[in-house]
């Protein structure tokens, strides 16, 4: 249960003001709050979290537990980066109403993003992707909801800002934790 816990946790953290969720408010603050958005946004994001468990679920059975905790590490560091380096970008002027264009943009900005990687990092350091996953779903989810009731707020400047600082402390713990997998701490 404690990798639920942290997961959802992290994932709050980590996925503020992410490239998804800035997405969805910009799109809801577009077109108005259309509930299939709404919809899209947390079915997307449960596949998602879901698939970084499954991936770490293949993974940690064939890894010793300090490899287990080095590749977390290497996640975790992808996660940070992710956070410091890629911005949201611009909205389209003019999106389009589909649905399934909406999925399409989910699925490829959330393959890639720290939510996604903390979730794997999760599932691989504990060998319990099913918490892991339960986690990186439900926070991930509650993330793209707040875009949608709440897109004002999502894409505060404030916000922008305190990601890259939970970039800066995911790449300082993914340096410990890979530091203490290879028996330096």
């Amino acid at each position: 249960m404690t990798g639920f816990y942290f997961t959802l946790l992290a994932v709050l953290l980590a996925g503020l003001a992410a490239r998804d969720q800035l997405a969805v408010a910009g799109l809801t603050l577009r077109q108005g709050a259309r509930p299939g958005v709404l919809a899209t946004g947390i079915a997307i994001s449960i596949a998602t979290g879901a698939a970084a468990a499954w991936a770490g679920s293949l993974v940690a059975p064939m890894l010793a537990s300090n490899a287990r905790l080095f590749l977390a590490a290497i996640a975790l560091g992808l996660a940070g980066g992710e956070s410091l380096l890629l911005s949201p970008g611009r909205n389209p002027e003019e999106p389009t109403l589909s649905l399934g264009a909406l999925a399409l943009v989910l699925v490829a900005r959330q393959l890639t993003d720290a939510v996604r990687f903390l979730v794997f990092a999760v599932a691989v350091a504990t060998n319990a992707p099913i918490p892991a996953g339960l986690g990186g779903a439900i926070g991930g989810a509650a993330l793209l909801a707040v875009a949608w009731f709440a897109p004002e707020f999502v894409t505060l400047p404030l916000l922008r800002r305190l990601r890259r600082l939970v970039g800066a402390v995911l790449l300082l713990v993914a340096l410990i934790t890979g530091l203490n997998a290879i028996g330096f701490m």
